[in-house]
């Protein structure tokens, strides 16, 4: 059954989330009722098909106002932002497509009191200082990236409007997202979605992370779930504005010899970039035992079951 009780805007639909979340959130609230956003990047076709699609971009506030108010908004989901390994080349952009555009969104969502706002926050929030094994929801906060430093402002905003404006904004610390559907977007946690990539074509691949760095990851299908848990949460059962939320911690290694199960000729090298002190400076593994307790998070993958599904569906694209 379709829920048509929301209109719901999706800001930056042609992310590695957007473009995945906007089909979901179509199928459930119904494709008319879903407005789809992007800015440089464009949509893919599915969403240009299934229900409106409008150039907006998240520094223009007078641009958001005029869409929430023409298709009548009550939840947004904002997930325009430039990631982790894209941010650190260029960092001054990236404060300010990050907050600038979630203070934009906020101003908004408040002013036209628009019903639910969901955010991402991420892990990169977390830094070197932040326990590493089992992350605590509630921890030390000193990131080392732009990227970071713009989600634990953003985290902070959340709670500020909660408390002063009473505007329901909830948010979740994503870990590394894989997807069969969307091409990698400059995160750090990209080598995980382009492995797959490269053992189906060119059964090689060089990791730019060592073999036994351990991250948190989320396959694509449990973060729509997630979202759309979150937004339907009861608010009076959530005890805080941003939730740890994880799917499954495994090594570039465990990855790759999980992938050599199915393609038993695939080969990989290690030569670490950059890339390598953002992972270092992240948790291994998190506690998300309250997104359990205050609004039953579950997800529903494990690294074996994820791998059989991204190499199912590469194979037949590729």
């Amino acid at each position: 059954m379709m829920n048509m009780s929301r209109k719901i805007l999706v800001i930056g639909s042609a992310g590695q989330i957007g473009s995945e979340l906007v089909p979901a959130l179509r199928k459930k609230y119904g494709g008319e009722n879903v407005i789809a956003t992007g800015r440089r990047t464009p949509l893919p076709d599915a969403i240009k098909k299934s229900g409106p699609v409008i150039y907006l971009d998240a520094l223009d506030k007078n641009s958001i106002a005029k869409i929430i108010f023409e298709y009548e908004i009550d939840t947004i989901f904002h997930m325009a932002s430039i990631l982790s390994a894209t941010g650190e080349k260029i960092p001054q952009t990236a404060w300010d497509i990050n907050l600038n555009g979630l203070i934009n969104v906020l101003e908004v969502a408040r002013s036209y009191k628009i019903d639910r706002v969901i955010w991402p926050s991420s892990i990169a929030a977390f830094g070197p200082t932040t326990p590493r094994e089992n992350t605590p929801n509630i921890t030390v906060l000193q990131p080392t990236t732009m990227y970071g430093i713009t989600k634990v402002a953003g985290e902070l905003l959340a709670e500020y409007y909660y408390n002063k404006y009473n505007l329901d904004i909830r948010s979740v610390r994503l870990p590394g997202i894989i997807s069969s559907e969307t091409l990698p977007g400059g995160g750090t946690t990209d080598y995980a979605v382009e492995i797959f990539y490269e053992a189906i074509k060119n059964k090689q691949y060089t990791c730019f992370l060592k073999e036994d760095t351990v991250l948190p990851m989320l396959y694509m299908p449990d973060c729509n779930k997630c979202m759309i848990d979150l937004l339907e949460a009861d608010n009076s059962k959530l005890k805080r504005r941003v939730y740890n939320l994880t799917g499954i911690s495994f090594s570039a290694g465990e990855i790759a010899a999980e992938i050599k199960k199915h393609i038993p000729e695939f080969k990989i090298e290690y030569k670490p970039d950059f890339r390598q002190a953002i992972a270092d400076s992240w948790p291994k593994t998190i506690d998300d035992s309250f997104a359990r307790e205050e609004w039953g998070w579950n997800p529903e993958y494990d690294l074996e079951s994820m791998t059989q599904d991204m190499i199912d569906i590469l194979s037949k694209r590729l």
